[in-house]
């Protein structure tokens, strides 16, 4: 069945990858530690690579970690996968970056024109408080906001989505038939969405429809079918216009 933008009453959000470009900010808060280290051998798609795939094995072995928490023993193990030397001071100013990740230039803007169409939700694997900081970039009041914190594991656990669909409905009368999942990650969003049966936009950011540069997110041998594909949030927010 095709459907088309404006058929749905909720788009719910993920934040890092599509609204903050969480890759800049990684990569950003890596370099203290590459630098005591002396790696000029350690390149961005190295760097980010290594953390795609620590990062998902920390967020399945401690799901109940808050984020900031999680992003130090990350640093911790980076550190050790390239044979660098860390210390408490490096991981955690790791751990507390997230603040500091910028938003993509288009982000605040829009997400001001979608707000004009539809309830925006987010549902992010970062801590309340670093969602917090984060929303300042972003120009709008979400209608609701969900949380790794809240739920007690991260994405692409499927305990995310089911948080998602009965809150969503408790909290504002959606149902799922009326939900546009919107994000950049097909590991973290476009698979779990597929398994709760919800349509999906991929914001592309990376240009994976044609290319392998999987950056910051770990790699998904099956790529999902999307129902509508953007290259930026600017690009859906005009399709709707």
């Amino acid at each position: 069945m095709t459907s088309k933008l404006t058929d749905y009453r909720a788009l719910t959000f993920d934040c890092y990858g599509t609204m903050i470009d969480w890759e800049s900010g990684i990569w950003d808060a890596l370099q203290p530690l590459i630098a005591s280290n002396g790696r000029s051998d350690i390149t961005r798609e190295r760097g980010l690579n290594a953390f795609a795939r620590i990062e998902t094995a920390q967020e399945i072995d401690t799901p109940g970690m808050l984020y900031p928490e999680l992003l130090s023993h990350v640093h911790k193990s980076i550190a050790l996968e390239f044979g660098m030397s860390s210390d408490t001071t490096l991981d955690e100013a790791f751990g507390s970056s997230v603040p500091h990740w910028p938003a993509f230039p288009d982000s605040a803007d829009a997400l001001r024109l979608l707000k004009q169409h539809f309830k925006l939700v987010i549902l992010s694997n970062v801590n309340v408080d670093g969602f917090a900081a984060s929303n300042k970039k972003l120009g709008v009041e979400f209608d609701a906001i969900y949380t790794a914190e809240d739920v007690g594991s991260y994405k692409p656990n499927a305990a995310n989505f089911d948080y998602l669909l009965t809150h969503i409905k408790s909290d504002l009368g959606i149902e799922p038939h009326q939900i546009l999942h919107t994000a950049q990650s097909l590991h973290h969003d476009h698979v779990p969405a597929t398994k709760a049966g919800l349509r999906k936009a991929w914001i592309d950011r990376q240009g994976l429809a044609h290319s392998e540069n999987w950056g910051a997110t770990a790699v998904v041998e099956n790529r999902p079918e999307v129902d509508f594909l953007y290259s930026s949030l600017m690009e859906m927010a005009q399709a709707v216009e």
